[in-house]
């Protein structure tokens, strides 16, 4: 029973980590989906004096990705019903031209501030719509969200991994005699040390096989019948078979960063 409780005191703290790590990687898959969706629905209203090329645009500035020009004949016939053909051709050529203009990602409203000064630099744009409130307002949002994430995780690592730290202290005192034995027979300090590097690299290995399991579940089994939109819809990016490197990879990182900081903080292990 106390051989599992040790283990379990490793494998908990580092299962959290990679939880955490897990989480990162699904929500940023998603997010990037949700980014590309958000880019995609926005674009810029531009008011030009004369016809422009996206070619034009994109000399302005190099993060314009399309501009769609709007009909004028369409705009005429909405506010030109009842009146005389010859008239309707007066409002069209006095009418400027207008264009959706989309860009190449999801950015800050700096940026955008900046692309609208380089569109109202160009003498035949007369005026630029960026509809920066609601913009700003959504990407503020997102923002935090990924920021509080971000955070959260950071915190989760750095307390974990001192439990993790203080578990392979423990090991360490448990394994005290026989470490002294090989020192005095003049054994390297690493190799004094393997009996913690086993132990730690089989706790990483059942860590990252029981966080897979975990989103394994969710992915095939709990995410089809949650009734959430977004957990059926992006299924497949709710766990990959390249996270369970990513897990193992970080891990082993983890357990030899604990290692080494515990062996080469008790140097010369005293009698």
């Amino acid at each position: 029973m106390k051989f599992i409780k040790n283990h379990l005191m490793f494998i908990l703290p580092l299962m959290a980590i990679l939880l955490g790590i897990e989480f990162f990687l699904v929500f940023d898959r998603t997010t990037n989906t949700y980014e590309k969706s958000l880019k995609e629905g926005y674009s810029m209203l531009v008011v030009a004096k004369k016809p422009l090329k996206l070619t034009d645009f994109k000399a302005l500035n190099s993060h314009i990705d399309s501009a769609k020009s709007i009909k004028r004949e369409d705009i005429v016939s909405e506010v030109a019903k009842g009146i005389s053909k010859s008239t309707t051709k007066e409002i069209l050529d006095a009418l400027p031209y207008f264009y959706n203009v989309s860009l190449d990602s999801y950015m800050r409203t700096a940026s955008l501030d900046r692309i609208k000064s380089d569109l109202e630099a160009h003498k035949n744009i007369k005026k630029v719509e960026t509809f920066g409130s609601s913009y700003s307002s959504a990407y503020r949002l997102f923002e935090f969200i990924k920021f509080t994430l971000k955070l959260f995780i950071g915190f989760m690592a750095v307390v974990s991994l001192f439990l993790i730290i203080k578990q392979m202290e423990i090991w360490k005192y448990a394994h005290k005699e026989r470490m002294q034995v090989m020192e005095i027979f003049g054994a390297p300090l690493m190799l004094r040390s393997g009996v913690l590097f086993k132990v730690a690299i089989l706790d990483a290995f059942v860590a990252t096989l029981l966080t897979s399991m975990f989103f394994i579940y969710i992915k095939f089994q709990w995410a089809a019948t949650s009734g959430i939109d977004i957990m059926m819809q992006k299924q497949e990016e709710l766990f990959r078979v390249t996270d369970i490197g990513i897990l193992l990879g970080s891990a082993l990182l983890i357990v030899i960063i604990a290692v080494y900081s515990v062996v080469f903080s008790s140097r010369g292990v005293q009698e």
